[in-house]
């Protein structure tokens, strides 16, 4: 019994997804990276080490390879590795080498964003706070302090890689690595020296001889010795700085992080399925979700303004690693159908064909007849119907369609097969601690941890207006008790209208106890605007 191509193709895709993803020479050229002397379109999912527990990472990369993944991509956080200078952890959730190592075991590629400042709504961004107390420092431009630590921790970092062989050079998984992070936005902003300290940073990458290639997201100056790459909600358009380099989207955001206050964010799975297919369809070679699984900001690491502790940023893999579906499963089946037209999009020119106003097809054939196309409705109301090849295809608003072969559409991404799931919360009967010496205790144990609110001197003083909240805490506690009283007089305690006094506290994310005469009147913790109304 003969196989049909399209199913044979894909079970040898799967196949070679099985099999170990090791490598030992990355280059690559216009179209793509070339790992051991192949061509490859890779598709890559950001999970962060620090953001689950060492417990988790086997499933969740096993997730993101059954998923249809090849790639496991995560920053490298400086403040978690370096808490005070010179003293390195790599413990717990920070094990940077074990959690390498899982990919490695799974047979997977790993991207190495190292950075070392790389933003992702971590607290100060990922640079240590006792940084921000070395004398003369300047962050992210032409200073010599910052860069001198910035150099030491980068090279630290590339050498424990090293030592442990996980570059694809010695044998390992890490493909590619990247320096700083969206400093494109920024760099004006430092004049002169903004541009300096990129094209220092770049220099100062490639000089670590790591033996893979480098890449700088959204740099929009970026040197020839390094890749420019894409962050956004979509990258089709984008086109590379230097024409010998591959078309790589290191964040395509499938949902987004979670603020207090704010309505929960939400990314079809067709739209973020549009996009990815749009980005191979014009000749993208590497693509990553950010985040494909968020997480948890455990502790105190969560930064930015009022960013959760969740970071579950609806990726396809939530918060407590399982599969979201449709999205997982919809992204699952959109890999498949890329990867049957891996080969012969990779070996030909892309040829572009009109089909309507809002309608385009790309079209790779190459030297040995093989064709694949990928058809775009880009009109975001309305279906359309349209020739290709003396075929018609009918095409969902906002969609591509996959032709492995030219004629038959194996998938549509307007078209969602999986099922929704939804998690649901149980209650769960909870039992006392081991050894708790109340025996009488129903539940768990709680542990009580206390912050101190200063650290100059006196922990309690007086000062007009707000005070600068690191240089008062030196980041040992998110917390300021501001206290102020408000004196009412008697001919204020009725309005000409006969009602009561209002109190209006506009804040964010703050809690707050009111007292009237001294007696507790209120305890509150919102977001946005609280009114008071004065009780006698």
């Amino acid at each position: 019994m003969k196989l049909p191509w399209l199913l044979f193709s894909l079970l040898l895709s799967l196949t070679l997804w099985s099999a170990m993803a090791t490598a030992s020479n990355v280059s690559y050229d216009s179209r793509s990276l070339i790992i051991d002397g192949q061509r490859k379109l890779l598709i890559s999912a950001a999970i962060h080490y620090p953001r689950s527990v060492p417990g988790m990472w086997p499933n969740l990369v096993q997730t993101a390879k059954e998923g249809g993944v090849d790639v496991i991509e995560t920053y490298v956080f400086w403040n978690g590795h370096e808490p005070s200078p010179g003293n390195y952890y790599f413990g717990g959730r920070y094990d940077l080498v074990k959690f390498v190592k899982i990919v490695e075991q799974a047979g997977m590629y790993l991207i190495l964003r190292i950075g070392p400042f790389i933003a992702a709504e971590w607290y100060f961004g990922g640079v240590p706070v006792w940084l921000h107390y070395v004398p003369g420092t300047v962050f992210r431009t032409e200073n010599e302090p910052f860069k001198y630590h910035m150099q030491k921790f980068t090279a630290f970092i590339v050498n424990l890689m090293k030592q442990e062989k996980l570059f694809a050079s010695q044998g390992g998984p890490i493909i590619l690595a990247q320096i700083e992070n969206e400093y494109g936005y920024y760099e004006k902003d430092y004049g002169e020296g903004g541009k300096q300290y990129a094209m220092w940073a770049a220099s100062m990458a490639v000089s670590q001889n790591a033996g893979v290639p480098w890449i700088m997201c959204q740099q929009f100056d970026a040197p020839e010795s390094v890749i420019n790459t894409c962050n956004s909600f979509y990258c089709d358009q984008f086109t590379p700085i230097y024409p010998t380099k591959p078309k790589i989207w290191t964040e395509n955001w499938p949902g987004w992080f979670q603020t207090f206050g704010a309505r929960n964010p939400h990314r079809p799975a067709e739209d973020i399925a549009y996009s990815v297919a749009r980005f191979f369809q014009k000749g993208g070679s590497v693509q990553n979700y950010y985040m494909y699984h968020g997480g948890t900001n455990f502790g105190r690491t969560s930064g930015g303004p009022f960013i959760t502790t969740s970071y579950d940023y609806e990726a396809p893999i939530d918060e407590y690693g399982l599969p979201r579906l449709p999205k997982w499963g919809h992204l699952k089946q959109l890999h498949r159908a890329i990867k049957l037209c891996e080969h012969t999009m990779l070996n030909s020119e892309r040829i572009n064909v009109s089909l309507g106003p809002s309608q385009e097809a790309d079209v790779y054939t190459d030297s040995s007849g093989a064709c694949a196309a990928f058809i775009a409705n880009m009109d975001d109301k309305n279906d359309k119907t349209v020739k290709f090849r003396n075929v018609s295809y009918h095409l969902p608003a906002w969609s591509v369609s996959i032709l492995p072969d030219c004629k038959n559409a194996v998938f549509n991404t307007a078209k969602v097969g999986y099922q929704s799931s939804v998690v649901e919360m149980l209650p769960e009967s909870l039992q006392p601690s081991v050894g708790s010496p109340d025996k009488s205790f129903k539940g768990l144990k709680w542990d009580v941890f206390v912050e101190k609110p200063g650290i100059w001197g006196e922990a309690d003083f007086v000062k007009k207006g707000l005070v600068d909240h690191i240089n008062t805490t030196k980041f040992t506690t998110d917390y300021l008790w501001y206290t102020t009283s408000i004196f009412v007089g008697e001919t204020e305690v009725f309005l000409k209208n006969g009602s009561s006094p209002i109190l209006l506290i506009e804040s964010k994310g703050h809690a707050l106890h009111a007292f009237v005469n001294q007696e507790l009147q209120a305890n509150l913790c919102w977001i946005g605007s609280s009114y008071f109304n004065r009780v006698s």
